[in-house]
């Protein structure tokens, strides 16, 4: 038994016993064939530029330094810090944190700084939004920023981040897992406020 074709496969219309297409729909069936390979090519090579982009961001992430992974982890983390603070006053003056707009809205200002204490620069409870001028221009008003924390995580909280003093290593796999840890955690904050 073989197939008989009875409709012409460009415009639909019946067709004549042995036609396969109407002469006049040569022309536009083999144009339409044409764009419809093209069309199957074009995805295709948008499918080998996709993964060629993915082996590059993958060869980029691997070659990496410490000290990049540690920047990368570092505004994540203080990103996530401004959006969970947001609603909340200055840790230091009690002012709201958009008051004064100097140098943009506020920081996340560190108790114990980064520079004294590396191995603190990534717990919650040593990191709070603090106004620019409270955290850069007025040396981080350690006295302040210490009586506003003892107002927020309490006395025994802030004496265990005083006498931590372990030294802390991260290794690259823990920078990434910080880096997108805080990331997927600004990002759900960000998209909760909207």
């Amino acid at each position: 038994m073989t197939f008989r074709r009875t409709r012409c496969p460009q415009c639909a219309k019946k067709l004549e016993a042995g036609q396969r297409i109407h002469t006049d729909c040569i022309a536009p069936w083999a144009d339409a064939q044409q764009a419809k390979k093209e069309r199957a090519q074009a995805k295709a090579a948008r499918a080998a530029a996709k993964v060629e982009r993915a082996g590059i961001r993958a060869r980029r992430e691997a070659i990496k330094t410490l000290p990049e992974l540690h920047r990368e982890a570092q505004a994540a983390f203080n990103a996530f810090v401004r959006a969970r603070d947001a609603g909340k006053p200055c840790i230091c003056c009690g002012l709201p944190l958009s008051a004064g707009d100097v140098g943009g809205k506020y920081d996340c200002g560190h108790y114990r700084s980064v520079g004294s204490a590396p191995h603190l620069r990534y717990d919650e409870r040593n990191a709070h939004g603090q106004r620019k001028q409270c955290n850069r221009w007025g040396a981080g008003r350690a006295v302040d920023y210490r009586l506003g924390l003892i107002e927020r995580i309490g006395q025994e909280a802030v004496e265990a981040l005083e006498s931590d003093n372990a030294p802390r290593k991260w290794t690259r796999e823990e920078l990434v897992a910080i880096r997108n840890e805080y990331r997927q955690k600004a990002q759900g904050m960000m998209q909760f406020e909207t």
